[in-house]
């Protein structure tokens, strides 16, 4: 018999089956998050490919128009550069830039100060803050209107916006009989945009005082978002909120993208102040969420110390245009049938209100951009109070793009 080995006959594996495709489901957490700032830019890319002249008045950048950041601040990021400073940075930030913001906190009054934590941009700082402070189910008194990261990092945690109403009638003043009387058990916290951003309001004295008392008698944790500080009209006074109470937990933010014009250099910080005893364990829960997030940009963090060592020269050029344009922008606003407009005292920002309008303010400027190319931003995009209309303009662009827009809105609404 022959010793052979007799071959297995091969046999085709089975084949694979590819499993049906499934779509992938984001986090419910994500459904609410909306930026209209930005959102409304799909709308102006429709306008575009449509052939239409683009005016946009809707990004609060000053880089787009003609201002430019100092030379001294891009050539002490240069100088960082070359010597290296490229590797990751101590959490909380290098200790020249934690003591050029810690001293800039004492000369604006500021006392208690706990700690300093430095980011990138100013979004980082606030959404480091309300992370470590929220639970869901929370709530966090906003501002209506305000700025619209608040309720997205919000919609994130999964805490709620507590909505109180700026008074339009004073001026966009908080109304601290409102923010009172919304004041519940789960409320965590107070925000306070200073300089407002939309309405560029800035807040008195007396009502400062006010909202620093209510925040000490409820035991809230009062955000006070200074990014506009030093940009302000008229010869009004901005005064920190933290440093009218020693006792009052706050934390202040700041950051260089507006006052030093760097919006792209994400830079920004916070300031913690209060009584250890009281806000200690909350900041070093921020503490464990800068080291997770290892550090904010190295080379970056060397323009912190020369802008606020008083390098403001900058300043005077940049707020004689800002004032020039603020004058324009109330008086062609106000002199448009069916729109009003309060004089916006800081920032670069106005938000006049639309009357007797046929539609909401959404339809309104989704409209104004597919007739005319002119980009604002809709006021529910940053909360208004019930039955009201409004929509956000930006008068960062010169005199010439603002009268060309101006004369678009004036020919719309007579149109309408």
């Amino acid at each position: 018999m022959s010793a052979k080995k007799i071959k297995k006959a091969k046999t085709a594996p089975p084949a694979r089956r590819t499993p049906p495709a499934r779509r992938i489901k984001p986090a419910r957490r994500t459904e609410n998050i909306k930026y209209a700032v930005r959102d409304i830019l799909l709308v102006a890319e429709e306008a575009r490919a449509a052939g239409k002249k683009m005016l946009f008045l809707n990004i609060g950048d000053p880089i787009k128009f003609d201002f430019k950041t100092p030379t001294f601040i891009t050539d002490s990021i240069c100088n960082a550069l070359k010597s290296g400073e490229t590797s990751y940075a101590p959490s909380e930030g290098t200790a020249g830039a934690v003591e050029a913001i810690r001293r800039d906190a004492q000369k604006r009054a500021i006392q208690n100060i706990q700690d300093v934590y430095v980011t990138s941009g100013g979004s980082e700082a606030i959404d480091l803050a309300l992370t470590a402070l929220l639970d869901k189910g929370d709530n966090l008194l906003l501002p209506c209107p305000g700025y619209p990261l608040y309720s997205a990092v919000l919609a994130k945690l999964e805490a709620v916006a507590n909505p109180y109403y700026l008074d339009e009638e004073n001026g966009w003043q908080p109304d601290v009989a409102d923010i009172r009387r919304r004041i519940n058990k789960k409320t965590r916290g107070l925000v306070i945009i200073n300089p407002n951003n939309p309405t560029g309001s800035v807040v008195s004295l007396e009502v400062a005082r006010k909202l620093v008392e209510l925040a000490l008698e409820f035991n809230l944790m009062l955000f006070v978002d200074e990014i506009y500080d030093k940009l302000v009209f008229d010869g009004e006074k901005h005064v920190s909120l933290a440093s009218l109470s020693p006792d009052v937990p706050a934390i202040t933010f700041n950051g260089l993208s507006k006052v030093y014009v760097g919006p792209g250099l994400r830079m920004g910080w916070g300031v913690v102040s209060g009584p250890e005893q009281i806000v200690g364990d909350y900041y070093r829960a921020i503490q464990k969420l800068c080291r997770a997030r290892l550090s904010a940009p190295h080379a970056t963090m060397a323009a912190i110390a020369p802008a606020l060592y008083g390098n403001d020269a900058h300043l005077g050029p940049m707020m004689a245009k800002l004032l020039k344009r603020r004058d324009m922008t109330f008086e062609m606003l106000n002199s448009i049938p069916g729109i009003s407009c309060v004089k916006p005292k800081g920032a670069f920002y106005a938000f006049p209100r639309l009357k007797n309008i046929k539609c909401t303010d959404e339809e309104w400027c989704h409209d104004l951009i597919k007739q005319t190319g002119v980009v604002t931003v809709h006021g529910t995009g940053f909360g208004q109070k019930p039955g009201t209309s409004h929509f956000r303009i930006v008068f960062l662009p010169d005199e010439k793009i603002l009268a060309e827009a101006y004369g678009h809105i004036r020919k719309y609404q007579k149109g309408a």
